[in-house]
């Protein structure tokens, strides 16, 4: 059984994927504590693979995003295999921190978050920005590499950091701006 925070179907809000249709499956549970996570952890329900599955497929989407918390501490590669035999292409967010579950995955967000990295693939870099060093992340090889102002909650420091983000990504070019655009127009 998989501890699932919710499942809903929505517009991706960040990254790559920005705008396309997809069902989102958040795992509770996560192996690090951010002082910046927006996600509550403390309610879930047990599911098994095949119920997650017939709840994604409720919806008419293909583009199934495994989230969390960090999923990769509860996707099986029963999940992936199922999810794929029913034509779903899987996107995982990830922290990176542990190696990816054998099975399909079409892409995979890492949004390392200040610990070893054990992933295997990476496909989109997203980098939560506050205007640390990004010297650590040069090395990181990636198809797309995305810089996300972190979100403070406070409008004046929100400000002030996506102003750094843009300055940033202008004197790197190999970044490009992702917004949390989910936030912006009032979508979950």
């Amino acid at each position: 059984m998989r501890k699932i925070n919710e499942i809903f179907y929505s517009l991706q809000g960040e990254g790559f994927y920005t705008g396309v249709p997809a069902v989102f499956v958040r795992f509770s549970g996560c192996n690090l504590r951010c002082s910046f996570c927006d996600t509550d952890f403390s309610s879930y329900t047990e599911m098994s693979e095949e119920q997650i599955v017939e709840e994604v497929l409720k919806y008419p989407t293909t583009h199934v995003v495994l989230t969390g918390g960090e999923p990769t501490l509860q996707i099986t590669e029963k999940l992936l295999n199922l999810l794929a035999a029913n034509k779903r292409k899987v996107q995982i967010e990830t922290n990176g921190t542990l190696p990816l579950p054998e099975g399909p995955i079409a892409w995979v967000t890492c949004s390392p978050k200040h610990a070893a990295l054990r992933i295997q693939r990476i496909d989109e870099l997203k980098v939560v920005y506050q205007g640390q060093d990004m010297a650590q992340y040069n090395a990181l090889k990636a198809k797309v590499y995305s810089l996300q102002p972190c979100d403070t909650g406070d409008p004046v420091k929100n400000k002030e950091i996506l102003q750094k983000t843009i300055r940033y990504i202008l004197e790197h070019p190999k970044w490009k701006l992702s917004l949390q655009t989910h936030k912006m127009v009032g979508i979950q």
